[in-house]
């Protein structure tokens, strides 16, 4: 397994993050930082929720249309950015045993991932299984090259990005790929607002203790005193950018010391620190920002209520 990110450099990441976001105006915090432990068996609970499409609708396409997907890019190589447990992955490590030989996860938590990638070489045991320990927004230029390579970048995360950042991020990735590379994106749908934000403010609050769940990583790493039971948890569609916007809004008039930087930070009642946002596509939009970056659509799927899209782009042909 690399390395190109260590416990150092997470813990300097978050302390940057946290004092940029914290003294900024608005208040902002990286979603990525809901992700310990206790963040991502929240977001795995999320994933299952009634109100939380994504996740079953990427997963319908994929069991359709892996197959199509091993056909067109007969790959060798599947690298997949943000892995996590790698249980969609499996749909096509399946398709694709006719070609691949290599099988490439990268994510930045490297105790998940090596137990991840553990399971998946015990399963498949004729595929070399590297692991990477990575940022990918910064480490692209260090991952793996080779020959045919499939590109997995799941899950709706490209909403994640400001779209400043996205097409950054797709320029640095266009940058990496040679002639008979393939880059699958999965990305979330416009649609009915009300299915939305339903889907980011759940009946039962589990998506508001994931979102709290920021505030407790600061208390426990930066020997912050946040009271997380006084942030309601918010979730906004922003029809203008076409995003959903999770917020932590304070009830109260209050002051919160993070040790660890140094700072007292003020927050007014009803005041509200924007956690993160989740961009939605239509197609025209998707396939503007991948031409933009040196890409073009070899084919776009949705699932059958046309929720969710995947898209197979490849480098566009000077």
């Amino acid at each position: 397994m690399d390395r190109f990110l260590t416990a150092d450099d997470l813990a300097k990441t978050l302390r940057q993050d946290v004092r940029e976001g914290l003294t900024g105006t608005p208040k902002t915090l990286p979603s990525k930082w809901f992700y310990d432990e206790r963040g991502s068996a929240l977001f795995e609970e999320i994933t299952k929720l009634e109100e939380y499409y994504p996740t079953r609708r990427e997963r319908e396409i994929l069991t359709a249309r892996a197959p199509d997907i091993a056909a067109a890019t007969g790959a060798r190589t599947l690298l997949e950015l943000g892995a996590g447990s790698g249980e969609k992955t499996r749909l096509l490590l399946d398709a694709l045993s006719g070609t691949l030989r290599s099988y490439v996860p990268v994510d930045v938590s490297g105790d998940f991932l090596e137990e991840a990638a553990a399971g998946i070489a015990a399963d498949h045991p004729d595929l070399t299984v590297h692991a990477v320990v990575a940022d990918y927004e910064q480490h692209l230029h260090l991952l793996p090259t080779g020959e045919r390579r499939l590109i997995a970048f799941l899950g709706g995360t490209i909403g994640n990005m400001p779209p400043a950042t996205r097409v950054g991020f797709l320029g640095g990735l266009r940058a990496t790929m040679g002639e008979g590379d393939f880059l699958l994106l999965g990305a979330d749908l416009v649609k009915d607002t009300g299915r939305l934000v339903r889907a980011y403010d759940d009946a039962a609050g589990v998506t508001a203790e994931f979102n709290r769940n920021v505030l407790r990583v600061i208390n426990r790493e930066l020997g912050a005193d946040f009271d997380p039971a006084a942030f309601e948890h918010v979730a906004r569609w922003d029809e203008a950018e076409e995003w959903i916007e999770m917020r932590l809004r304070s009830t109260r008039d209050q002051d919160v010391r993070v040790s660890g930087l140094d700072l007292t930070v003020p927050f007014a009642a009803g005041e509200e620190t924007r956690t993160e946002i989740s961009s939605k596509f239509r197609r025209e939009r998707m396939e503007a920002e991948l031409g933009a970056a040196g890409l073009e659509t070899a084919a776009f799927w949705t699932d059958a209520a046309d929720d969710f899209c995947l898209v197979l782009a490849r480098p566009t042909l000077d």
